[in-house]
Protein backbone atom coordinates (compact mmCIF):
# COMPACT_ATOMS: atom_id res chain seq x y z
CA UNK A 1 0.00 0.00 0.00
CA UNK A 2 1.53 3.54 -0.98
CA UNK A 3 1.71 5.87 1.59
CA UNK A 4 -0.84 8.17 -0.22
CA UNK A 5 -3.20 5.15 0.44
CA UNK A 6 -2.52 5.37 3.90
CA UNK A 7 -3.11 8.76 4.08
CA UNK A 8 -6.79 8.74 2.12
CA UNK A 9 -7.72 6.03 4.75
CA UNK A 10 -6.91 8.63 7.48
CA UNK A 11 -8.77 11.10 6.26
CA UNK A 12 -11.76 9.04 5.66
CA UNK A 13 -11.47 8.09 9.45
CA UNK A 14 -11.11 11.36 10.43
CA UNK A 15 -14.15 13.04 8.56
CA UNK A 16 -16.45 10.03 9.97
CA UNK A 17 -14.93 10.42 13.41
CA UNK A 18 -16.31 14.11 13.05
CA UNK A 19 -19.46 13.52 11.77
CA UNK A 20 -20.34 10.52 14.53
CA UNK A 21 -19.08 13.15 17.34
CA UNK A 22 -20.00 16.91 16.44
CA UNK A 23 -23.07 16.08 13.03
CA UNK A 24 -20.96 18.14 11.14
CA UNK A 25 -20.31 16.08 7.33
CA UNK A 26 -17.67 17.36 5.34
CA UNK A 27 -17.41 13.87 3.67
CA UNK A 28 -18.54 15.06 0.62
CA UNK A 29 -16.46 18.09 0.39
CA UNK A 30 -14.15 17.85 -2.75
CA UNK A 31 -11.23 15.55 -1.91
CA UNK A 32 -9.09 18.30 -3.28
CA UNK A 33 -10.17 20.86 -0.62
CA UNK A 34 -10.17 18.29 1.95
CA UNK A 35 -6.95 16.99 1.60
CA UNK A 36 -5.45 20.60 1.76
CA UNK A 37 -6.91 21.97 4.46
CA UNK A 38 -5.93 18.74 6.72
CA UNK A 39 -2.63 19.27 5.52
CA UNK A 40 -2.29 22.74 6.20
CA UNK A 41 -3.95 22.12 10.01
CA UNK A 42 -1.53 19.48 10.97
CA UNK A 43 1.53 21.51 11.51
CA UNK A 44 -0.30 23.46 13.71
CA UNK A 45 -2.14 20.89 15.77
CA UNK A 46 0.93 19.53 17.32
CA UNK A 47 0.12 16.04 16.05
CA UNK A 48 2.49 14.35 13.89
CA UNK A 49 -0.30 12.77 11.62
CA UNK A 50 -3.69 13.15 10.02
CA UNK A 51 -4.88 10.09 12.25
CA UNK A 52 -3.03 11.21 15.97
CA UNK A 53 -5.73 13.96 15.35
CA UNK A 54 -8.71 11.69 15.80
CA UNK A 55 -8.91 11.05 19.62
CA UNK A 56 -7.53 14.67 20.20
CA UNK A 57 -10.49 15.87 17.87
CA UNK A 58 -13.22 13.34 19.72
CA UNK A 59 -11.95 14.37 23.36
CA UNK A 60 -11.04 17.74 23.29
CA UNK A 61 -14.24 20.55 22.22
CA UNK A 62 -12.09 23.72 22.00
CA UNK A 63 -9.28 21.61 19.69
CA UNK A 64 -12.34 20.50 17.24
CA UNK A 65 -13.24 24.30 17.17
CA UNK A 66 -9.72 25.04 16.08
CA UNK A 67 -9.92 22.20 13.25
CA UNK A 68 -13.58 23.42 12.23
CA UNK A 69 -11.90 26.97 11.06
CA UNK A 70 -10.24 25.05 9.05
CA UNK A 71 -13.29 23.85 7.09
CA UNK A 72 -14.97 27.67 7.25
CA UNK A 73 -14.04 29.67 4.54
CA UNK A 74 -14.57 33.30 5.65
CA UNK A 75 -12.97 35.33 2.32
CA UNK A 76 -15.64 37.76 1.44
CA UNK A 77 -16.26 41.47 0.87
CA UNK A 78 -18.86 44.07 1.02
CA UNK A 79 -20.92 44.17 -2.44
CA UNK A 80 -17.90 41.84 -3.88
CA UNK A 81 -17.80 41.37 -7.49
CA UNK A 82 -20.45 44.83 -8.08
CA UNK A 83 -21.86 43.50 -11.15
CA UNK A 84 -24.29 41.19 -9.57
CA UNK A 85 -25.40 43.58 -7.22
CA UNK A 86 -26.03 45.83 -9.89
CA UNK A 87 -27.92 42.67 -12.01
CA UNK A 88 -30.06 42.60 -8.42
CA UNK A 89 -30.75 45.94 -8.70
CA UNK A 90 -32.27 45.75 -12.41
CA UNK A 91 -33.63 42.33 -12.87
CA UNK A 92 -34.34 40.96 -9.50
CA UNK A 93 -35.40 44.16 -7.90
CA UNK A 94 -38.29 45.00 -9.87
CA UNK A 95 -39.94 41.30 -9.13
CA UNK A 96 -39.20 41.62 -5.17
CA UNK A 97 -41.62 44.80 -5.46
CA UNK A 98 -44.42 42.54 -5.94
CA UNK A 99 -44.22 40.68 -2.92
CA UNK A 100 -46.01 42.49 0.41
CA UNK A 101 -42.90 40.70 2.67
CA UNK A 102 -39.74 39.85 0.90
CA UNK A 103 -37.24 36.47 2.13
CA UNK A 104 -33.63 36.62 1.55
CA UNK A 105 -31.53 34.07 2.56
CA UNK A 106 -27.41 34.36 2.90
CA UNK A 107 -26.28 30.55 2.78
CA UNK A 108 -22.53 31.00 3.56
CA UNK A 109 -22.74 34.08 4.83
CA UNK A 110 -19.52 34.19 6.93
CA UNK A 111 -18.34 37.29 8.42
CA UNK A 112 -21.65 38.92 6.98
CA UNK A 113 -20.23 41.48 4.71
CA UNK A 114 -22.76 40.02 2.30
CA UNK A 115 -25.70 40.16 3.94
CA UNK A 116 -24.58 43.99 5.05
CA UNK A 117 -24.34 44.50 1.50
CA UNK A 118 -28.35 43.45 0.52
CA UNK A 119 -29.26 44.98 3.76
CA UNK A 120 -27.90 48.48 2.05
CA UNK A 121 -29.48 47.36 -1.49
CA UNK A 122 -33.03 46.88 -0.20
CA UNK A 123 -32.75 50.07 2.13
CA UNK A 124 -32.11 52.35 -1.03
CA UNK A 125 -34.42 50.54 -3.26
CA UNK A 126 -37.06 50.85 -0.49
CA UNK A 127 -37.73 47.64 0.90
CA UNK A 128 -36.04 47.00 3.34
CA UNK A 129 -38.92 47.74 5.96
CA UNK A 130 -40.56 44.79 4.94
CA UNK A 131 -37.35 42.43 3.97
CA UNK A 132 -35.93 39.89 6.50
CA UNK A 133 -32.51 38.79 5.33
CA UNK A 134 -31.37 35.12 7.19
CA UNK A 135 -27.82 34.81 7.20
CA UNK A 136 -26.48 31.55 7.84
CA UNK A 137 -23.28 29.55 8.73
CA UNK A 138 -21.95 26.62 10.36
CA UNK A 139 -19.48 28.49 11.72
CA UNK A 140 -19.78 30.04 15.33
CA UNK A 141 -16.57 32.14 15.36
CA UNK A 142 -17.90 34.02 11.95
CA UNK A 143 -21.46 33.98 13.15
CA UNK A 144 -20.30 36.26 15.77
CA UNK A 145 -18.55 38.18 14.08
CA UNK A 146 -20.87 38.91 11.49
CA UNK A 147 -23.38 39.97 14.02
CA UNK A 148 -20.58 42.72 15.45
CA UNK A 149 -20.66 43.79 12.21
CA UNK A 150 -17.17 45.43 12.46
CA UNK A 151 -14.17 45.22 10.11
CA UNK A 152 -10.75 46.49 9.59
CA UNK A 153 -10.55 50.14 8.65
CA UNK A 154 -7.79 49.73 6.35
CA UNK A 155 -11.13 47.31 4.13
CA UNK A 156 -13.17 50.42 3.72
CA UNK A 157 -11.53 52.12 0.44
CA UNK A 158 -12.63 48.57 -1.13
CA UNK A 159 -15.99 48.42 0.28
CA UNK A 160 -16.32 51.70 -0.80
CA UNK A 161 -15.20 50.90 -4.32
CA UNK A 162 -17.72 48.32 -4.85
CA UNK A 163 -20.87 50.23 -3.36
CA UNK A 164 -19.87 52.19 -5.91
CA UNK A 165 -19.32 50.28 -8.47
CA UNK A 166 -22.68 48.42 -7.73
CA UNK A 167 -24.73 51.30 -8.73
CA UNK A 168 -24.92 52.64 -4.90
CA UNK A 169 -26.48 56.13 -4.65
CA UNK A 170 -25.64 57.31 -1.25
CA UNK A 171 -22.29 58.14 0.35
CA UNK A 172 -21.45 54.78 1.59
CA UNK A 173 -20.01 56.51 4.85
CA UNK A 174 -23.72 56.23 4.97
CA UNK A 175 -23.89 52.85 6.31
CA UNK A 176 -20.80 53.16 8.66
CA UNK A 177 -18.41 54.80 10.50
CA UNK A 178 -15.05 54.74 12.36
CA UNK A 179 -15.06 52.49 15.51
CA UNK A 180 -11.35 53.52 16.73
CA UNK A 181 -9.00 51.29 14.42
CA UNK A 182 -12.00 49.58 12.85
CA UNK A 183 -14.92 50.30 10.57
CA UNK A 184 -18.47 49.04 11.93
CA UNK A 185 -21.99 49.33 10.02
CA UNK A 186 -25.16 51.04 10.85
CA UNK A 187 -27.05 49.68 13.66
CA UNK A 188 -30.12 50.24 11.31
CA UNK A 189 -28.71 47.72 8.99
CA UNK A 190 -29.01 44.96 11.56
CA UNK A 191 -32.85 45.37 12.38
CA UNK A 192 -33.61 42.73 9.90
CA UNK A 193 -31.08 40.61 9.71
CA UNK A 194 -31.21 37.42 11.22
CA UNK A 195 -27.83 35.42 12.03
CA UNK A 196 -28.58 31.59 12.16
CA UNK A 197 -26.32 28.75 12.80
CA UNK A 198 -27.34 26.52 9.45
CA UNK A 199 -24.97 23.86 7.91
CA UNK A 200 -26.18 23.06 4.06
CA UNK A 201 -24.57 19.77 4.07
CA UNK A 202 -26.43 18.43 7.08
CA UNK A 203 -29.46 20.56 7.76
CA UNK A 204 -32.89 21.10 6.28
CA UNK A 205 -35.18 23.43 4.05
CA UNK A 206 -34.79 26.69 4.91
CA UNK A 207 -37.82 27.72 3.52
CA UNK A 208 -40.14 30.20 1.35
CA UNK A 209 -37.39 32.66 0.54
CA UNK A 210 -37.69 35.18 -2.38
CA UNK A 211 -34.23 35.41 -2.80
CA UNK A 212 -31.19 33.35 -2.22
CA UNK A 213 -27.45 34.04 -2.32
CA UNK A 214 -24.55 31.37 -1.94
CA UNK A 215 -22.13 32.50 -3.80
CA UNK A 216 -18.15 30.76 -4.15
CA UNK A 217 -19.08 27.73 -1.90
CA UNK A 218 -20.58 25.15 -3.93
CA UNK A 219 -17.13 25.26 -5.82
CA UNK A 220 -16.08 22.93 -2.77
CA UNK A 221 -18.00 20.50 -2.36
CA UNK A 222 -18.66 17.19 -4.74
CA UNK A 223 -21.31 16.23 -6.98
CA UNK A 224 -23.31 14.52 -4.53
CA UNK A 225 -23.61 17.17 -2.17
CA UNK A 226 -23.73 19.97 -4.79
CA UNK A 227 -27.10 18.07 -5.87
CA UNK A 228 -28.22 17.84 -2.26
CA UNK A 229 -27.81 21.81 -1.82
CA UNK A 230 -28.80 22.60 -5.06
CA UNK A 231 -32.48 20.76 -4.45
CA UNK A 232 -32.34 21.96 -1.14
CA UNK A 233 -32.31 25.62 -2.25
CA UNK A 234 -35.34 24.30 -4.68
CA UNK A 235 -37.33 23.33 -2.00
CA UNK A 236 -36.54 26.40 -0.19
CA UNK A 237 -37.54 29.08 -2.73
CA UNK A 238 -41.17 30.56 -3.67
CA UNK A 239 -42.29 29.63 -7.59
CA UNK A 240 -39.79 31.47 -9.64
CA UNK A 241 -37.76 33.20 -6.53
CA UNK A 242 -34.28 33.72 -7.42
CA UNK A 243 -31.04 31.96 -6.77
CA UNK A 244 -27.49 33.81 -6.68
CA UNK A 245 -24.30 31.77 -7.05
CA UNK A 246 -20.53 32.18 -8.05
CA UNK A 247 -20.37 32.74 -11.59
CA UNK A 248 -17.79 29.42 -11.37
CA UNK A 249 -20.90 27.54 -10.19
CA UNK A 250 -23.35 28.03 -13.18
CA UNK A 251 -22.09 25.29 -15.04
CA UNK A 252 -22.32 22.88 -12.12
CA UNK A 253 -26.06 24.20 -11.63
CA UNK A 254 -26.41 23.38 -15.40
CA UNK A 255 -25.54 19.87 -14.97
CA UNK A 256 -27.40 19.30 -11.76
CA UNK A 257 -29.89 17.11 -11.58
CA UNK A 258 -31.69 19.71 -9.07
CA UNK A 259 -34.82 21.17 -10.72
CA UNK A 260 -33.74 24.63 -11.77
CA UNK A 261 -34.88 28.01 -10.01
CA UNK A 262 -34.96 31.05 -11.96
CA UNK A 263 -31.30 31.95 -11.19
CA UNK A 264 -29.08 35.03 -12.58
Amino acid sequence: MEPGDVEKIEIALLLEAVFRRYGHDFREYAVSTVERRIRDFLPRSGCASISALIPKILRDDTFFRQFLQTFSVTVTEMFRDPGVYRALRESVVPILRTYPSIRVWVAGCATGEEAYSLAILLEEEGLYERATVFATDFNEEALAGAKEGIYPLDRIRLFTQNYQDSGGTQPFSTYCHARYDAMAVSSSLKRNIIFANHNLATDAVFGEMHLILCRNVLIYFDGALQDRVLNLFYESLVHRGYLCLGAAEIIRLMRSSARSPRQE
